[in-house]
């Protein structure tokens, strides 16, 4: 084995966590004493891991979480401390031999198939194949769902919104404190980045992922300051030279010259606030990215946004603090026909990051966290723009705005509608506890036992299963697009580019139709035999990456957010003969009387 293959081995070992063998519901392990006493130690089995429906009423899911399951096969033993619990908790009944029987229990019988972490996928493929012995296999199922249910759902979420934000705006994962617990905190971090977010607030999850994190401060940061004597120091070192610079003195004459530029009091602007935004400046004067809202951003009377362009104009002096050179310019005042004033946050935020310029330093930008998104936005990247103007200051006009306060797919859209100057979201609750669908609904299904066929009937049609051991292929239509997943039994020969393949819903027989793919795509993959990792998983960025190819190979209408087209999973003809003829042998013969 290469000394690479060790270090995957090893750091996916020391990840694991609290999955482990007694992370499983109760009635796995009665049935597994069930089956050992009935003697079916040495039957053989297929299941199949798959849902049944799309959430939050898309037409299309992202699957994660195979890492995960791959680690929880590497590290499955019953410790001698969970065999002393089982003892203790089950029955007194229970031979003595079954414990023995459990504590030499390992995956190294299992042989697990999937399709490949970051994958668009749809209902009834199962995303998982697991064969081997009878009784190992059915102690996987909870652990194997738990860990690719919320994964699935998760990355299924974030997906959908980077779709809604578009590639040019930034998303952030804010949602930690809002999580189901440190560990679905832990797993939205980590999902949400392979759904398509740029970074969490997250460190542990950064640490462990290797996610990007990022973050500003919070409003508890402005108003522990109150006046400007609360400022500990007021200078900065200049970033080029050895010189200190009389930070605070440049930062309040820096408030005098926006104020005139904006045509608005410096009074309306906290001194308090003024004195944490310098102070956080001075802490992180490379990376300076402001809270700007914790007390008015705006007052104004309401008379629409058509006024936008309307300018009075007035001039002023400008002192060399406040701009990259010496020479004066004329200053026009900025007020739009509803009286607009901007108030205390961007005048400040404006103020220390213009002084931060004459110190050699560039701020980042600001966040809103509440109010009227759209119009905020609007607002404050006018501001930029006539500072940038004004001051002949080209990169304050693309200082980076981001906005947050309970954002979900809906406020995007809607955002995207009013016209918005937004570059990036913080997103959390909305988020990470998938509120609009909290669970997928994946499910562990018996499909073959020794080699026999196993159905499972129902008189709700979608939960009949599909049995047998399958394989999974993606069938491409001229356009380049995927157009059906076609099930085939194992022992069917593989489809065929330009040769026509009759594919068939599994339940409804006048519903098939003829498909001649211009390419095939086998889904299955082995990621575990013989006691080992066969095909490791990629790293997390590859996964992500994985994840917006595979959507782009969808058509946009199976992909948009309003009424979007159903895509097709079929079955070959003799797959569908068989689950039929199967039906018909196990369904009860009712009696009339």
């Amino acid at each position: 084995m290469s000394s690479d293959k060790k270090n995957n081995i090893r750091e996916m070992a020391r990840q694991n966590g609290i999955v482990q063998p007694l992370l499983t519901d109760l009635y796995q392990i009665t049935m597994a004493y069930a089956y050992w006493k009935s003697g079916k130690v040495n039957d053989t089995a297929v299941f199949d891991l798959f849902f049944r429906t799309n959430p939050f009423q898309g037409e299309f899911t992202i699957f994660a979480g195979l890492e995960e399951c791959l680690k929880f096969l590497e590290n499955f033993h019953y410790s001698d401390s969970d065999i002393e619990y089982l003892k203790q908790t089950l029955p007194a009944t229970i031979e003595n031999e079954f414990f023995d029987y459990l504590k030499d229990l390992t995956c190294k019988d299992i042989k697990l198939s999937a399709i490949e972490e970051g994958s668009v996928v749809f209902p009834r493929v199962p995303l998982l194949r697991v064969e081997g012995p009878l009784i190992i296999a059915q102690l996987l199922e909870t652990t194997l769902l738990t860990l690719v249910n919320f994964a699935s759902l998760m990355a299924t979420n974030a997906a959908r919104y980077r779709m809604v934000a578009g590639k040019h705006v930034s998303l952030l994962e804010f949602g930690l404190r809002r999580a189901q617990g440190p560990d679905g905190g832990l797993s939205a971090s980590k999902y949400a980045y392979v759904g398509g977010f740029d970074g969490t607030s997250n460190v542990l999850a950064g640490k462990m992922f290797d996610i990007p994190v990022r973050g500003t401060h919070a409003h508890s940061f402005v108003t522990s300051f109150s006046a400007l004597g609360d400022i500990h120091s007021g200078t900065l070192r200049h970033a080029d030279k050895e010189t200190q610079c009389d930070f605070l003195k440049m930062a309040l004459e820096c408030r005098k010259r926006v104020s005139e530029i904006l045509d608005v009091s410096p009074e309306e602007a906290s001194d308090g606030e003024l004195a944490a935004l310098v102070s956080y400046a001075q802490a992180f004067p490379a990376g300076f990215l402001a809270l700007v809202d914790t007390y008015d951003v705006k007052r104004y009377n309401i008379q629409g946004l058509a006024a936008h362009g309307q300018r009075t104009n007035g001039h002023s002096g400008y002192n060399s603090n406040c701009g990259t050179n010496g020479r004066s310019v004329r200053l026009s005042a900025t007020r739009s026909t509803f009286e607009r004033t901007l108030r205390s946050g961007l005048l400040n935020f404006c103020a220390v990051a213009i002084a931060l310029n004459s110190c050699g330093y560039r701020a980042v930008g600001i966040r809103i966290d509440s109010g009227d998104l759209a119009y905020l936005s609007v607002l404050a990247r006018e501001t930029f723009n006539q500072v940038a103007k004004e001051l002949d200051l080209p990169w304050f006009a693309k200082l980076t705005i981001v906005a947050s306060n309970d954002i979900n797919e809906e406020t995007i859209l809607s955002l995207h509608e009013q016209g918005h100057s937004i570059d990036c979201f913080g997103i959390g609750t909305h988020l990470v506890t998938c509120q609009r669908q909290p669970a997928l609904g994946c499910v562990y299904k018996l499909v073959e036992i020794n080699g026999q066929p196993r159905i499972k009937l129902s008189q709700d049609v979608g939960k009949v299963t599909i049995p047998g051991h399958k394989e999974a292929y993606r069938l491409f239509g001229a356009d380049g697009h995927a157009l059906i997943d076609l099930l085939q039994r194992s022992t069917e020969p593989a489809p065929e580019v330009g040769q026509k393949v009759l594919c068939r819903h599994p339940f409804q027989e006048s519903k098939r139709a003829y498909v001649i793919p211009s390419k095939v795509e086998h889904l299955y993959k082995v990621y575990w035999n013989e006691g080992k990792i066969c095909t490791f998983p990629k790293p997390l960025v590859e996964v992500r990456e994985r994840v917006q190819t595979s959507l782009r190979t969808l058509r946009q209408d199976i992909k948009r957010n309003l009424n979007p087209t159903p895509y097709k999973v079929a079955v070959s003809d003799n797959l569908y003969n068989f689950i039929h003829d199967l039906w018909l042998q196990n369904a009860p013969i009712g009696e009339l009387f």
